[in-house]
């Protein structure tokens, strides 16, 4: 079979002699790739001209509802994907991983768009900044989509996941993607873009896909085109030195493999929840993916009198797992992707040997497979006596299932040992102590991208030590790359250009189509309330009628909370405080301003959604008048849910002012609002 690629809107061949990737069960050969042929020069024309001028005409809701349908395509036909998996060597434990994993994070980043940003072909970013005494000239930050290509240069342990969870903050910036996976599990990478394309949610141009070399392909990305690489350090290295990136300034996100921790923090004694817990992360992260995983634990930190107890327990929890074919359902554990790989975490293991031992070494048989036909390699947990004066354990990765031991005194020596890792993507602190987190966290945050503190009171619901989450950042500094994926929303700020705008409010309002301070506001005619989302404009305005506050608003309010704070309902401690007298609760002008905006009729307008940025400015006393003026700030289209009604989220800015025009509140309340009936629905 030969490895296809996709170029220019169409798949694409080789010739004969391309690199030859063997089965990892059976050492027998599987597949050829090679990209000979493939004209790189015009994939990046067709990238930026085609594929970028589709997607950014596309708004973000648009792109994500792609990501969607690309995630249910994929969905539909992932048993396709398992079962090229298991020919890598995978389980179906680790198929749910970078399978289902992948296509969870197309749906989180679907979902996280639709909710969270205006249905816009470019981002709002952060509140504006008044820049000017009289408010005329105001800054805003907007994010725009990059108008070049992204090249994904992707390591061979995540075939699926590991290109998903770049495509997604990609295409929802609306970049294209030129997509190169690792050679030997490209076959996986290669079906998963064909079932892509053949859901038909990608616009022309969209996606790519380089099966084999990239050949020049960095020598001619340019000032808009960006690089991301997940792999070795050292591959980072050699990429970070090409002269075209560096003349260029061409972005460039390193996902490295890292020396991560996992810790038994000092109460964590055998016996507890805490050492249980210890044992089943540090061996679970060695038999996932045969401890071919960027974020598997390399170092396991245990208090010095502990280190029998570990051997021991990791030993008897190891030796229950079966190694062999991973299409067996009797099978826990897989071979390593490649007889070249296994010949690699060899060569790593005895250069850590020769400053240590083995505690612990699995059995090499296999359950239906030749273990020396397959590419396998049994759990080995080394130790080394001497860490704080020995570099092997602290910069040699067996990137297979292996982990190393090593002893320390006290925390502080810990803390010393974590940070000789020099940049990690993740570590793991297994305490039940929050002096013992404290200290750890501080002391070794600054070394990592993701820290994770295990205890009973999270062992539930922890998702793992190596799991990334779309929802938080992913990547770490010095050796783990340096770079940041993932993060929720974060992740766009790579694929667009963030760019400060300066001007009059009401210029910047209509560019960014989002109400700024100091824009015009038009007085509505009919109320904000009866129009429907689509007939709400940014920038509708209701001045209400004004209201007087007595003494009776403050003592009934404090009746009705039982907010007797003395600010409100005591004389003299309130003249002798900051406010000089007694002073109404801010939530009662919260409730009064509500009260003198909101419409009560049956309308469009379904809930109060909720209420953000809310801030007191200054105290409203007895006698003091209070008016509000209500704003259509911003606009958030809604996708139905089945059987839910078309409906959308408008955000209002609310000032409440005094009798002399001072503000006395401010904040933003949203509103659920329904979508105006269709002519079918009225008839």
């Amino acid at each position: 079979m030969k490895v296809e690629s996709y170029a220019e809107g169409r798949w694409h061949t080789a010739a004969s002699g391309g690199r030859m990737v063997f089965n990892a069960v059976t050492g027998e050969p599987y597949a050829e790739v090679s990209s000979a042929g493939l004209d790189h020069a015009a994939m990046l024309h067709h990238a930026r001209q085609v594929g970028g001028h589709h997607l950014r005409k596309m708004t973000i809701h648009q792109r994500a509802m792609m990501l969607k349908g690309l995630a249910l395509a994929l969905n539909k036909r992932k048993a396709e994907l398992y079962a090229l998996s298991r020919i890598s060597g995978a389980t179906n434990a680790d198929c749910q991983m970078d399978v289902d994993g992948g296509i969870g994070t197309l749906f989180v980043y679907s979902s996280k768009a639709r909710r969270e940003l205006a249905d816009e072909t470019f981002v709002v970013d952060g509140p504006p900044e008044i820049v000017s005494r009289g408010g005329t000239y105001i800054g805003q930050h907007i994010m725009v989509p990059r108008q070049g290509v992204a090249l994904h240069i992707n390591a061979f342990n995540f075939p699926c996941w590991g290109m998903l969870e770049k495509l997604a903050p990609t295409l929802l910036a609306g970049m294209p993607a030129i997509v190169k996976p690792a050679s030997v599990t490209s076959y996986i990478t290669a079906h998963a873009v064909r079932i892509m394309i053949e859901s038909g949610a990608l616009p022309p141009g969209a996606l790519q896909l380089v099966s084999g070399s990239v050949g020049d392909m960095l020598d001619q990305l340019g000032t808009q085109d960006v690089l991301t690489l997940t792999g070795s350090a050292h591959t980072g290295r050699i990429l970070r030195r090409n002269d075209n990136l560096i003349a260029r300034s061409i972005p460039f996100n390193v996902e490295a493999d890292s020396m991560n921790f996992c810790m038994l923090g000092p109460d964590a004694a055998p016996g507890t929840t805490e050492f249980d817990l210890f044992i089943k992360e540090v061996s679970d992260e060695m038999r996932i993916k045969t401890g071919q995983r960027c974020t598997a634990i390399r170092r396991c930190l245990v208090p010095a009198d502990q280190i029998e107890a570990v051997r021991d327990a990791l030993s008897a929890t190891l030796s229950k797992t079966q190694m062999g074919d991973p299409a067996r359902e009797d099978v826990q554990m897989g071979p390593l992707v490649s007889q070249d790989q296994r010949d690699d975490v060899d060569k790593a293991v005895n250069e850590i040997l020769s400053v240590g031992e083995v505690l612990f070494e699995a059995d090499r048989s296999t359950l239906g497979a030749d273990a020396e036909k397959g590419a396998f390699y049994p759990f080995k947990v080394l130790y080394c006596s001497d860490p704080m004066n020995t570099a092997a354990p602290h910069d040699i990765e067996p990137f297979g299932p292996v982990s190393t031991i090593l002893p320390y005194k006290d925390t502080a020596e810990a803390v010393s040992l974590i940070r000789r890792g020099e940049g990690s993507l993740v570590g793991t602190l297994v305490t039940a102590s929050p002096d013992v987190a404290r200290e750890v966290v501080l002391g070794t945050a600054a070394y990592h991208g993701r820290l994770q503190i295990l205890n009973r009171a999270c062992a539930k619901e922890s998702t793992g030590h190596g799991s990334p989450l779309p929802h938080l950042t992913h990547g770490g500094p010095g050796r783990a790359g340096g770079g940041q994926e993932l993060g929720g929303l974060r992740a766009l700020d790579f694929y667009m250009q963030r760019t400060a705008l300066q001007g009059a409010p009401e210029m910047l309002t209509q560019i960014t189509g989002t109400w700024l301070p100091g824009a015009d506001r038009p007085e509505s005619t009919v109320h904000p309330f009866r129009k429907y989302f689509e007939e709400v404009t940014v920038g509708d305005t209701l001045t209400t009628h004004r209201r007087t506050v007595t003494e009776a608003d403050i003592v009934n309010f404090a009746g009705i909370t039982g907010d007797y704070f003395y600010a409100h309902m005591d004389e003299i401690a309130a003249k002798e405080s900051i406010f000089g007298q007694r002073v109404a609760h801010g939530y009662f002008v919260l409730s009064a301003a509500a009260g003198l905006f909101v419409d009560a009729k049956v309308g469009p307008v379904l809930a109060n959604y909720g209420l953000e940025r809310l801030r007191f400015i200054k105290p409203v006393g007895i006698g003091d008048t209070i008016q509000a003026t209500l704003t259509a700030h911003r606009k958030i289209t809604r996708q139905p849910r089945k059987g839910e009604a078309p409906q959308g989220v408008v955000e209002w800015n609310v000032d409440v002012t005094n009798q002399d025009d001072e503000l006395v509140a401010n904040y933003v309340i949203l509103t659920l609002v329904a979508r105006k009936p269709s002519p079918e629905q009225n008839n």
